[in-house]
């Protein structure tokens, strides 16, 4: 069959757009805005059976199949041509079943967080969700999953119980420790390189309510507040689970006062203890008389709101590495790029406390079930232009590179936005056993993700 008749087969049997469509530019878009990804087709199914036969006519015709829910993480496919591939948009594909006896919840593939704890709320569950309202569950969770639970509760991934998939030959397996176990332990951390995952049985956290919030200053108070939370995070117990962001708006009328044209530092998170303990944890950085003030009990479905991600589809570009502990010399080096007096143009360099469950291996993990060093360093500029895109990177590139002493060799999948050697994100045998599953499950790589294999 040739590719033409191959998708034009497809039209009776989902929503599909072919390059000149009037609604293919339109579906082509990813949520980072600054990829501009041009594939064979864009196929937006609405249930499992159409899932099915996208990924056979696409065999048929001997195209590739790209699965994505919201395109957060779209950035790697930057670098490569789509034009072999059918982009497979899972974002009609959505629904959540909470069991609260279980504690657990059944989530379609191209559901966003929101949802999830919409609909775990009233149980008075959880999960172990992203920073981002509107994040996809499952390519989150496919990339390991860093949250603000995770020093206590470690990688989202570790949460699955069971994922459902659509092979390459259009069959669908169901993946758990009893069944399929390999490509059950390949899918917990090695993307979307096996399969189109078109459901996943995850475990909900028992928490109705969180003490979480942040603490603002004005960025002249920056070599004050940086050291001070890097020496916070030597003791702060397990429970607490935060990030340290020197951020930067531009003068909009939509944001608030204490926010437009503004240069901050915030720390925000959760803190998983009594309002008494947890405000006994934070004392050491209340003392530093932040401006703004907002760690208290929220109910747990208002914390993905505390991290301030933008709300809507944005162009963007980051820069990312895994910092062991940091010294002085370290923080200095910090401020040297992004304290205040400087002008790099960022939105924001972040630091994320890891350590804690993130770092311990789950018995029965997955392909990553942990993840090393202290820090997680995560720089994001916004690209509306090529130019913007160029000399965001560059900025990003600064501050990890004046960091690079205190560098890692790996990187988090999760926070990876560029095409990178996916050697990086796995040790070698993991690497070694990822590469022979998608072999097995998937010849051919007929799958394309973010990070490939």
């Amino acid at each position: 069959m040739t590719i033409a008749l191959a998708l034009e087969s497809l039209r009776t049997q989902c929503a599909l757009h072919l390059p000149g469509d009037p609604g293919y530019d339109a579906a082509r878009l990813p949520w980072n805005l600054a990829v501009d990804q041009r594939p064979a087709a864009v196929a937006v199914p609405a249930d499992v059976d159409q899932v099915v036969a996208v990924v056979r006519a696409a065999r048929a015709a001997r195209l590739r199949v790209a699965p994505q829910s919201t395109g957060h993480g779209a950035g790697p496919l930057a670098d490569i041509p789509l034009d072999d591939v059918v982009l497979l948009k899972l974002s009609e594909l959505t629904g959540v079943t909470v069991d609260p006896r279980a504690r657990t919840a059944r989530v379609l593939g191209g559901t966003k967080w929101q949802q999830v704890l919409a609909a775990a709320a009233p149980h008075g569950l959880t999960a172990l969700h992203g920073s981002a309202p509107d994040v996809g569950v499952a390519g989150y969770v496919l990339s390991g999953g860093l949250s603000f639970y995770g020093r206590a509760h470690g990688l989202a991934v570790n949460s699955v119980r069971a994922f459902e998939v659509v092979l390459y030959d259009g069959t669908v397996a169901r993946a758990t420790a009893t069944e399929n176990q390999e490509l059950f332990w390949a899918l917990r951390g090695g993307g979307g390189n096996f399969g189109v995952v078109v459901a996943i049985e995850l475990d909900l956290l028992p928490y109705a309510d969180v003490y979480a919030g942040m603490l603002l200053w004005d960025r002249a108070r920056a070599a004050e507040v940086v050291p001070a939370w890097v020496e916070w995070t030597r003791t702060a117990p397990e429970s607490a689970t935060t990030s340290l962001r020197v951020m930067s708006f531009p003068p909009l009328p939509e944001l608030p006062p204490f926010l437009s044209g503004r240069d901050i530092v915030v720390i925000d998170g959760a803190i998983l203890e009594s309002d008494a303990l947890a405000g006994d944890v934070l004392a050491p950085l209340r003392a530093l008389a932040p401006e703004v003030d907002t760690f208290g009990r929220i109910p747990s479905q208002a914390l993905v709101q505390v991290h301030m991600d933008p709300p809507e589809p944005t162009p963007m570009v980051a820069e990312h590495s895994v910092l062991g502990a940091l010294d002085d010399e370290a923080v200095a080096a910090f401020l040297a790029q992004v304290g205040d007096g400087t002008s790099t143009g960022l939105m924001f360099a972040e630091l994320r406390h890891l350590g804690g469950a993130f770092a311990r291996p789950a018995a029965d993990g997955g392909a990553l079930s942990a993840v090393p060093g202290e820090f997680a360093l995560m720089c994001v500029a916004v690209a509306p232009t090529p130019q913007a895109a160029v000399a965001g990177k560059a900025a990003g590139f600064a501050v990890s590179r004046a960091l690079a002493p205190w560098s890692l060799p790996g990187l988090i999948p999760t926070f990876t936005e560029d095409r990178v050697d996916s050697g990086r994100l796995y040790d070698g045998e993991d690497w070694a056993r990822l590469n022979r599953v998608r072999d097995a499950v998937a010849p051919g790589a007929v799958f394309v993700a973010n990070h490939a294999l």
